[in-house]
């Protein structure tokens, strides 16, 4: 099940409820989430990518203005500019400005709230903000250090802070394979071993792949992945249990770490922990996802769950 919502069924509800044009569920799954940053993001986000493509978003904010309402609209504005630019849209320069007025609006409506500066952060990929970098990394990559160092005073180990902030890296982005390999192993090395952000490394392995260069679908296989891979299982893996939902896109990555290194045993237990939720990433970039990730659960010995 492709669901980005997995198994928060109050997410989904929300989600279904969106579509339809209505918003009060999607302010009370945002609002009960005031003390909890990391399921106030990743709902947000996942809200926001049902909305975009209506007025709902802005409706809700001119008729019930509020601090759920204003997050919901930054996230939309955001991923408006960011698509706008994806896409080599001439629009994209007004969206961005928007977006970052509606960030600005939101940080004032719940100050102590790192999501709508996360927002701004996603937004740096367009405007490549250059402050220097600490000192720690072999490159010294110039990057929008200052806001990520504000994020992590509200929340020191936000996740989609830490992606967001290596994605501003990616060569695609106008960064560099060297940069997004050094400030995925200086952030993966600061977290703690139990920490998710360990999978940062693994990401930009992803990022980074070149379907056309020799043995390029080896590489997982050599002694530093396995080790990643196999370390991250031992030591964040058996956390997943305790969490409130599933985290579906980090279980992909590990279990396709695993799988590329031939660690099938493991690979197993993570599809058996995502239960029948699949993200597209990391299968997407190596093919249609759904064969991708149908022909890793065979080879662990795994049926293929209806509907993937």
């Amino acid at each position: 099940m492709w669901s980005p919502a997995a198994d928060d069924r109050a997410l989904a509800r929300a989600c279904m409820d969106v579509r339809a044009g209505r918003y009060l569920s999607a302010h009370e799954v945002l609002k009960e989430t005031r003390d909890d940053f990391e399921v106030r993001a990743h709902r947000s986000l996942v809200l926001a990518s049902v909305a975009a493509d209506s007025d709902l978003a802005e409706r809700w904010l001119a008729e019930e203005p509020g601090a759920e309402a204003a997050l919901l609209w930054a996230r939309v504005a955001m991923l408006r500019a960011l698509r706008m630019a994806d896409a080599g849209d001439r629009r994209q320069g007004a969206l961005a400005r928007i977006a970052r007025s509606a960030c600005d609006r939101a940080a004032k409506e719940l100050p102590e709230d790192p999501t709508p500066w996360v927002a701004q952060l996603a937004l740096t990929r367009l405007d490549r903000p250059r402050d220097p970098a600490p000192q720690g990394l072999l490159t010294a990559p110039a990057g929008p250090w200052y806001l990520f160092a504000h994020i992590l005073r509200l929340d020191a180990w936000h996740r989609e802070a830490h992606h967001r902030f290596l994605s501003y890296f990616f060569t695609r982005y106008g960064g560099s394979s060297s940069a997004s390999w050094d400030v995925a192993a200086f952030l993966s090395q600061r977290a703690p071993a139990t920490s998710p952000l360990r999978l940062l490394p693994l990401v930009a392995l992803v990022e980074d792949y070149d379907p056309t260069a020799l043995l390029a679908d080896r590489t997982w296989e050599q002694p530093q992945w396995i080790t990643t891979a196999t370390s991250i299982h031992r030591n964040w893996f058996p956390r997943v249990a305790d969490y409130r939902f599933t985290p579906v896109l980090d279980l992909s990555y590990l279990a396709h770490a695993l799988f590329m290194a031939k660690r099938e045993f493991e690979a197993r237990e993570v599809f058996t922990a995502m239960g029948p939720f699949a993200a597209r990433m990391p299968w997407s970039a190596f093919g249609e996802p759904a064969e991708q990730l149908s022909r890793a659960r065979r080879s662990c010995g795994l049926p293929v769950p209806h509907g993937a």
